[in-house]
């Protein structure tokens, strides 16, 4: 069943609509934080969760505006074709490895904010959290397609190879160890500072 355009393109269009919703929040934020640093977010839970200590902090305006702005642009167009695919567009190879490049960038810089949120700023964002979910899903529904259809330019043994690691399902377990480490994170470093 995971093999079917259906549940990957399912997958990467429920994903990036959480990604979008999360990011229009993310964005309203940071126009009232623009407006008022100290403004009261209705996700400012505690000391620990808060977009608020997130949101003023310069790792969330890295190109001189609202990072969440990126996922206004960026989550679009994964719907896009996820819709499209859904619908039976099948999409050039050389459009695929674009998305593919871009979005691998655009994973690589949601887990270097979690990274940053969670070493130097040392608060979470419940909704910034949602967009790294996200993220990571569309990403590695992304990738599946994109290995299972050759559209990596991979040399033969390597796209053979990563053909049948998708085919047993092993990336969805690697996804699932990867995201398991990320809540032990989350859990052993506040859940104690939650109390």
């Amino acid at each position: 069943m995971r093999q079917s355009n259906a549940w990957i393109f399912t997958t990467m269009l429920a994903s990036a609509c959480l990604s979008l919703l999360a990011s229009f929040v993310l964005s309203v934020d940071a126009v009232l934080l623009a407006a008022d640093p100290q403004a009261a977010l209705s996700c400012n839970i505690s000391s620990v969760i808060s977009c608020g200590t997130v949101g003023v902090s310069w790792q969330a305006s890295l190109f001189g505006f609202p990072n969440a702005f990126l996922g206004l642009v960026a989550e679009p167009v994964v719907i896009t074709i996820a819709v499209a695919s859904l619908g039976g567009v099948r999409f050039p190879r050389w459009f695929m490895l674009s998305a593919q490049v871009v979005y691998t960038l655009g994973v690589v810089f949601a887990y270097w904010l979690f990274f940053q949120a969670y070493f130097v700023i040392g608060a979470l964002c419940p909704w910034c959290l949602l967009v790294t979910l996200s993220t990571t899903l569309v990403f590695t529904s992304l990738t599946h397609v994109n290995i299972r259809d050759g559209n990596l330019f991979l040399p033969e043994r390597a796209s053979r190879a990563a053909r049948r690691f998708v085919a047993a399902d092993l990336d969805a377990l690697a996804v699932a160890v990867w995201l398991m480490a990320v809540v032990t994170m989350i859990v052993t470093k506040y859940a104690p500072l939650m109390t």
